[in-house]
């Protein structure tokens, strides 16, 4: 398979990836288009099984010749043999006039047939015949019609599990998969997912004008590949226009904000983006120095904070002359823990703890988990709710503030 062959149809028909089961899909298709065998092409919904075809009628005898395209699924039980086959006047209530119907209308050139496991048993049968003999009878006729029509049939469903459950014949399979061809899941494209990203947040930012389009972080980009799609590509490309309209503060996509949109790997997915955290260690296995260096800031931000409280207390003793507080002596043990050194009253340098001094503290009846959730929600609601702003005043990752935020409950923050 030469794959650089394959790169102007790719670009002819839009079609963005380079994964091995992608290439292998378009080669088939093209080598059967110069032939009148049918195809039958399988895979989840929102693939892009709708290229195929296109791509096999444009490449065959038949280009010159119309081409129809009908979604199966969406036509009513009632009137689909009518759609497909055609009527005759007074075939049934409400048949004012002759139809031709798709066979017919598409004498020569190719129909497809698109969830062709959506179609009720008896229009198979007659599906089957036209397929076997090319031959089909009109409704309400008996007159015996001929046509030349090329069959590329398509479905989601599972085919075999539907002939076992009495849904599908198993004889019309076999006559419409002479060449089957399956189309990838998203979730198997590995790099193809972030191409696709790329090619739909450069056409949204294109259409809409926008000055900037938006842009993939390393660890989104991991996301992305790890996330099982279960919309394929039609779910992609709407989450990228989504984001695409409504991010304004940034126009780079965090983890953080693809979890905003539901767009975030199982639990078991989650075990491969271990290697990728800057807060594992390469054994795979969790570090908890990451933690470590968390409290270390926080107990050194409420030392800070404490010391500034301390100035500005007496800043406001000096305005009102209030006399200040003597200095503490013989403090008992257990509240020794929140206990600030004493500044003297005329102080401009208020003492500030270095971070061995954090031993002292541990005894403080709040504890370092309720101090560590005040500090996020203090930092959450100061930056309203923007979680880069906020890791960046607590001087600790994105990731570990997530962690953190899920740990403690925070998310409505």
């Amino acid at each position: 398979m030469d794959t650089k062959s394959l790169q102007p149809i790719k670009t002819r028909y839009g079609i963005v990836g380079n994964c091995d089961a992608l290439n292998r899909a378009l080669d088939t298709a093209l080598q059967v288009a110069n032939t009148d065998m049918s195809v039958f092409i399988t895979g989840e919904s929102g693939v892009g099984k709708e290229v195929l075809p296109r791509v096999i009628h444009d490449n065959s005898q038949r280009r010159t010749r119309k081409y129809f395209a009908i979604n199966c699924g969406s036509i009513p039980e009632g009137t689909i043999d009518s759609e497909l086959f055609g009527h005759e006047k007074g075939a049934f209530t409400g048949a004012i006039g002759e139809h031709e119907g798709y066979f017919g209308a598409a004498d020569g050139g190719t129909l497809f047939l698109d969830e062709v496991g959506e179609l009720p048993m008896s229009t198979q049968a007659r599906l089957l015949r036209v397929l076997e003999t090319g031959e089909y009878i009109r409704v309400g006729s008996s007159q015996v019609r001929k046509t030349n029509v090329r069959i590329v049939a398509a479905t989601n469903v599972n085919i075999q599990r539907a002939i076992t459950d009495g849904k599908f014949r198993e004889d019309l399979y076999y006559r419409l998969s002479t060449i089957p061809i399956k189309m990838p899941p998203l979730r198997e494209r590995g790099e193809d997912v972030v191409l696709l990203f790329k090619k739909f947040a450069m056409e949204i930012a294109s259409k809409y004008q926008m000055p900037e389009r938006i842009t993939l972080s390393d660890e989104a980009a991991e996301v992305l590949k790890r996330y099982k799609w279960p919309g394929n590509i039609r779910q992609l490309k709407n989450v990228t226009e989504q984001m695409s309209i409504l991010m304004r503060d940034t126009r780079v996509v965090t983890p953080e904000i693809l979890q905003e949109y539901d767009i975030w790997p199982s639990a078991d997915e989650n075990k491969a983006l271990v290697a990728v955290s800057p807060d594992s260690n390469s054994t795979g296995k969790h570090s908890y120095q990451a933690e470590r260096e968390m409290l270390f800031q926080m107990i050194r931000a409420l030392h800070n904070e404490v010391s500034e409280l301390k100035q500005q207390m007496m800043q406001f003793q000096n305005t009102k002359n209030i006399p200040s507080r003597p200095a503490a002596r013989n403090i008992p043990s257990e509240s020794a823990a929140t206990v600030v050194p004493y500044v003297q009253e005329n102080s401009h340098t208020p003492a500030q703890p270095d971070i061995t001094y954090a031993e002292e503290y541990v005894e403080d009846p709040l504890d370092i988990p309720e101090q560590e959730r005040r500090l996020i929600v203090k930092a959450l609601e100061k930056h309203r709710g923007r979680r880069k702003k906020a890791a960046e005043e607590l001087r600790i990752s994105e990731r570990t503030l997530y962690r953190k935020i899920k740990e403690y409950g925070l998310e409505n923050i």
